[in-house]
This record gives structure tokens, C-alpha cells and sequence, in this order.
């Protein structure tokens, strides 16, 4: 990749050191690009095309509403970075080594005692299966506190779309096989979604020509298919049902799912999708009102669902389309669509195909973007509806390798902190927090109504009930290739007179469905390593905390 020596005039020289260094870093090894069904895996040593000059990270100007990032310290991570960030429901991060050929290790950060993630201690935990190491993948927190991965678009150094999968339990730090669903040769980077119901709802990437879908019943670490929907023709104008390669699943309030279909299209609309989780059929209520979708990459933009505007909330659908390089804005009680605005930087439309985006807990949606598919530099940006209804988006600061970055090697994750995580999977090492300005509404604010104010350190099965336990959105999410959810309850604890934080490990998930009316039930586990006295816990959802309970351990 030859270095543009035209730099911003604000650049510092230990700037200009720094970006000449990440230049030559992004091009010194292979990227490995995501690619669609009938498709011939792309040359990972063929350079990313990069889009103007290379410059410092982009500063907002004082006083915007930008938030800030902030490195996470002692980044294990070399040669490249880490990939699909899990939070596990005691209130640590699980991310998986990038694609560098075999890799199937894992590194965990736990926050530090006062629950910073910046200053957190990094471990490394158990590998994969033999002969298990994905990238690209269909990947859920489980209501019992599991982990489940599925499929990977590269397995071991090949292209192939391979249709293992495993269960990591986080208690025992072990990885178990697991079968695919009946006839399933392939899973690759399928989505998936968990259902409220706690089923796992998992798309297909990889059947050509046709389309399916089916649900898994976790109990422990085995994983009970259901039978596949029946195979569908996927072209064109096609009917009864989506295809689902490239594309999100996006929860709605009640229960239903929400997608974009990038296979059935015109030259100014993409169809979308409804499914009824209780008939289990899908719907094609009509089409968006741009066009959206990349037709050569086949790719599209994540869905975010926010409840900012509207009783049901609003969904951003994000362009991987250039032309015309607009968001398009969902309505979810009226069912309607309005034409979004654009990401742009200067006079170049940005767009955000196979990019991750995060509902912020004050409702904005942090973005990262790109100058076209999988070019570089990438760039943030911060969407808020108003009131009425208006949609805004603002560019806010970068961290410190946007520059030499694509959007899709990145994945956003909402912290309990409130906070986002974003890392930087393939153009560099980096792992970084970003701490927004905004707050949450007090409505959306989780509801402790019933546990136990006497705790005991190490004790198990702790009963805890309440409302919005699940929130109102996933958090963070990307499409297909990677999903970071967060829209069940963590148990935070922080003692009165040490300021000191620990985490209960939650599950017993009693419902993982967002926009969940009414009281629903978890259970927690209270680490031995926890300060005694008296204390206070909340429960974090998506980032936002309740309340405070008075709580004493002993």
C-alpha cells in the first residue's frame, strides 16, 4: 500500500510517525475479507483501497457531542487483533484471536476492582475444539450464561464455510463440540439471534440458491436442532420467504424478527421481512424506500434498534451502498419508512457494509463506516432521532488506528459502564473504549423488586426479579459474521465503604426478548473474592444501571 505524504495540516510529527507506521503495518499482512455464497474466497494479500490522504484520527470540535475513547492497557493481542467481543454475564469480556491461520485461542478482560475495563487484567482461557478455529461467525451469550459459536467462513487457514460449532461454559473455562443442525453442510457466517423464548435462532449463509433457517434448544452445553424450514428458491422477486446470507436479525417488541433481504431487490428498494416467532412463518410487509444494498459484494449494514422516537422504537437500517449512501429510518409501531440521512466526511459518502454499529444507553447509535466496501480509513459517527422524529448523524472522534482501518475489522460492544468497546481485529491491534456524553431515559432504567438484602460471598442460585431486565435493543451488533449482544441482566455490586466492584454471574434468563412487559426472573452467583459489608447492587442492562438496592455480604 504506497503512503499519501498529503497530511492535515494540524498533524503533530510524532502524529505523522505514528500513522506512517500503521500504513506500512496494514499492509504487512493478509486481510481476510468477508465474501458471499457462490462467491471464490478474496486474495488476502490484495491491498485495501484507501480514500484520500492518510491523517491523524479525526478530533470533534470542543464542546460537540462527541464522547471520547480511551486504550485498554496491555492489549494481548500481536500481529493481528481480536475479534467478536463476548460479555459474559459476570461482567467480563471474551474476545477471539483474528484469522492468522489456526488461531483458536481466546483472551478474557475482567475489569479491575473498581470495574474499569482501561486498567482490566487480560487472560488467556481455554481453545476451541481441535480442528475448530473460525472467523466470521454466528456467535450468542445464552440464557444460562454459555456461550455458543457456530459455523466460521474461515476454519483453519481455509475458505471453507464450515458447519462445526461448540459451547464454551465459562464456569468450567471449556470448549464442547457440538453437531450442526440435520443437513447442514455448511454454517459459515450465518446470524443468529436469541429468541425470547431463549431459543437460538440460526440463518443460513450458505445454501445456494436457496434459503433456510432453524432453531436450537440449549440445555447445558448440547444443543437440540428443531426440524429446517423448508427449502426455499432464492432469487429475485421470489416469495414466502427471505434469503438470509449477509443479512441481521433484529429483535421487535413482542417477540418477531426484523431483516433486510440484500437477494431480492430493485434498482431503488431492497425487500424486508417480518417473522412471526408464534406461527413461525415469515412476511413481506414491502421494501425499503433507497436502495441499500451492495449488489457485487452482496453485503448490507447492520439494523440497530434504538427506543429513541416512537412506543415500539425506531430502526437504522445502514447502506453498504455508496449511491445513493442514505440510512434508512423503520418505524416499528407504524410499520413505515423514511429516507435517513447520509455518513460523510467532506464531500465523500461513507457506508456500512458488513460494519458494526451500538445503540448507545441514552439511545443515540454509534457507528463506524468506511469510504466504500472494505476500503480505508474508517470513521465514526453518533445518530440521534428527536422528538419529531428528525434523524441526525454526527461525526465524533476516532480512536488512535481509524486511519489505516476498515470498518468491517472492527466490532462495537456496549460495557456495563455504559461505555463501548471497539476492536480492531485485522488492521491492528488496538482495543478501546468509548465513553459517551449522553444518558439514558429513567424509563429505560432496569428495576430491581425483589432480592434477598442479606448475601452471603460465594453463595450460588440467588434469586433476583424485576422489569426491564432485557432492556429495550441488543446493544452492540454487526449483521452476519459476529453479534454482540447484551439485552439480558448482569448483577453489579459495589461495596459502600471500599468503592470496590464485583460481579454476580447471572443466568436463568426467565425471557431474552427486548420490550418485555411486566416482572421477569434471573438467578446470580456471588464470587468468594467479593468485599463483605455493606454495599449496594444494581442490575445493567445494555450499559444502563437500575437504581441502587442496599445490600450487606457476609
Amino acid at each position: 500500500m504506497k503512503l499519501n505524504r498529503s497530511m492535515a495540516a494540524s498533524a503533530s510529527v510524532l502524529a505523522l510517525a505514528a500513522i506512517a507506521s500503521l500504513a506500512t503495518s496494514a499492509a504487512a499482512h493478509p486481510i481476510y475479507l468477508p465474501y458471499h455464497r457462490g462467491a471464490t474466497p478474496p486474495d488476502p494479500n490484495t491491498p485495501l483501497v484507501h480514500v484520500g490522504p492518510y491523517e491523524a484520527p479525526y478530533v470533534a470540535p470542543k464542546n460537540s457531542t462527541s464522547g471520547t475513547w480511551t486504550d485498554v492497557n496491555n492489549v494481548p493481542f500481536t500481529g493481528q487483533g481480536g475479534w467478536g467481543p463476548l460479555l459474559l454475564t459476570d461482567g467480563s469480556v471474551i474476545i477471539k484471536h483474528a484469522f492468522t491461520g489456526t488461531t483458536a485461542s481466546w483472551e478474557k478482560l475482567t475489569p479491575d476492582k473498581k470495574g474499569k475495563y482501561t486498567t482490566g487484567t487480560w487472560k488467556a482461557i481455554a481453545s476451541m475444539p481441535s480442528g475448530y478455529q473460525p472467523d466470521f461467525y454466528a456467535s450468542q451469550v445464552l440464557p444460562n450464561g454459555n456461550v455458543l459459536v457456530e459455523g466460521g467462513e474461515y476454519n483453519g487457514g481455509s475458505g471453507d464455510w464450515t458447519n462445526k460449532g461448540a459451547i464454551y461454559d465459562p464456569v468450567k473455562d471449556k470448549w464442547t463440540s457440538v453437531n450442526p443442525p440435520t443437513g447442514w453442510n455448511s454454517i459459515g457466517d450465518s446470524a443468529s439471534l436469541i429468541l425470547p423464548d431463549g431459543s437460538f435462532m440460526l440463518a443460513d449463509c450458505c445454501f445456494f440458491g436457496t434459503g433456510q433457517q432453524v432453531l436450537g434448544t440449549v440445555s447445558g452445553t448440547t444443543v437440540t436442532w428443531g426440524t429446517p424450514t423448508t427449502t426455499w428458491t432464492c432469487n429475485k422477486v421470489q416469495s414466502n420467504y427471505p434469503c438470509m446470507d449477509e443479512e441481521g436479525l433484529t429483535p421487535l417488541p413482542g417477540g418477531d424478527v426484523f431483516l433486510v433481504d440484500v437477494w431480492d431487490y430493485t434498482s431503488t428498494s431492497d425487500e424486508y421481512w417480518i417473522y412471526d416467532t408464534a406461527a413461525g412463518t415469515w412476511s413481506e410487509p414491502g421494501a425499503t424506500p433507497d436502495r441499500l444494498s451492495d449488489t457485487s459484494a452482496f453485503e448490507l449494514g447492520s439494523a440497530p434498534l434504538t427506543p429513541q422516537y416512537g412506543k415500539k422504537g425506531t430502526i437504522i437500517q445502514f447502506t453498504a451502498n455508496t449511491s445513493p449512501g442514505v440510512e434508512d429510518i423503520y418505524s416499528v409501531k407504524s410499520g413505515t419508512w423514511k429516507t435517513g440521512p447520509q455518513m460523510k466526511v467532506g464531500s465523500t459518502v461513507y457506508d456500512a457494509a458488513d460494519a458494526p454499529s451500538a445503540t448507545l444507553p441514552d439511545g443515540n447509535v454509534l457507528a463506524e463506516a468506511s469510504p466504500g466496501t472494505f476500503a480505508t480509513p474508517a470513521h465514526f459517527f453518533e445518530f440521534n432521532i428527536s422528538k419529531t422524529g428528525v434523524v441526525t448523524a454526527t461525526q465524533v472522534n476516532d480512536p488512535s488506528t481509524a486511519g489505516s482501518s476498515t470498518d468491517f475489522t472492527g466490532n462495537l460492544m456496549v460495557l456495563p459502564t455504559g461505555q463501548v468497546l471497539w476492536d480492531n481485529s485485522q488492521s491492528s491491534t488496538e482495543v478501546a473504549v468509548y465513553t459517551p456524553k449522553g444518558k439514558p431515559k429513567g424509563k429505560w432504567k432496569p428495576v430491581v423488586s425483589s432480592v434477598n438484602s442479606s448475601l452471603t460471598v460465594g453463595s450460588t442460585g440467588n434469586a433476583i426479579s424485576g422489569t426491564n431486565f432485557n432492556g429495550f435493543d441488543l446493544g452492540g451488533v454487526y449483521g452476519d459474521d459476529a453479534q454482540s449482544s447484551t439485552n439480558y441482566p448482569l448483577v453489579r455490586i459495589t461495596n459502600t465503604s471500599t468503592g470496590d466492584v464485583c460481579f454476580g454471574r447471572s443466568y436463568s434468563f426467565s425471557t431474552m426478548g427486548v420490550w418485555t412487559k411486566g416482572t421477569t426472573n434471573a438467578e446470580f452467583d456471588i464470587p468468594s473474592s467479593c468485599t463483605t459489608g455493606a454495599s449496594t447492587l444494581q442490575v445493567i442492562v445494555n450499559g444502563i444501571a437500575s437504581v441502587g438496592t442496599a445490600v450487606t455480604l457476609s
